[in-house]
């Protein structure tokens, strides 16, 4: 995983991992949009950060385009990623257009025509956080789990800002 996120970063330290379970039991839809809040150690004031929150006890704020673009998610799939399974969807080149408004978000989903990524079990999908993304509820009783792991090509994102592990 780390030679394949250093293909993508040069360097590459893993900073958070996410288990996505969809199943029968536990079943969601995530609508457009893009992956901008990071773990961060300390809270700073410079304007291109935030707004500031507090997600599970860890200090989070809206990165800029800037500190995005050090990051890659490498998507581990453990089930097949099927068409009934809720799979990801991503509006292709959408990550070049840096932090988006959610208006801007809404009419590239309604220009661009999104790509599903459909997988077989063991595949790995590479993604960056500002591509415009979304998946449906499962309409079938397969499970779709996913280990969704962030990297950074440098813990320092500037301005001050350290990105916080764990």
């Amino acid at each position: 995983m780390l030679a394949i996120a250093r293909d993508y970063l040069g360097e590459a330290i893993p900073y958070r991992a996410t288990l996505f379970d969809k199943s029968a039991a536990s079943n969601w839809l995530v609508t457009w949009h893009q992956d901008t809040a990071l773990p961060i150690v300390a809270r700073v004031n410079n304007r291109h950060w935030g707004p500031w929150s507090v997600k599970a006890g860890v200090l989070c704020a809206i990165a800029p385009a800037s500190a995005l673009s050090r990051i890659v998610a490498l998507r581990v799939h453990l089930d097949d990623s099927t068409r009934d399974n809720g799979p990801l969807r991503v509006l292709p080149g959408t990550h070049l257009r840096g932090v988006l408004e959610d208006s801007a978000v809404h009419a590239l989903a309604a220009a661009i025509a999104p790509v599903e990524c459909l997988t077989p079990s063991g595949a790995v999908v590479a993604m960056r956080p500002l591509i415009v993304h979304a998946s449906s509820k499962a309409s079938g009783g397969r499970p779709r789990r996913v280990l969704h792991i962030e990297y950074t090509s440098s813990v320092d994102l500037g301005d001050a800002v350290t990105l916080a592990l764990g």
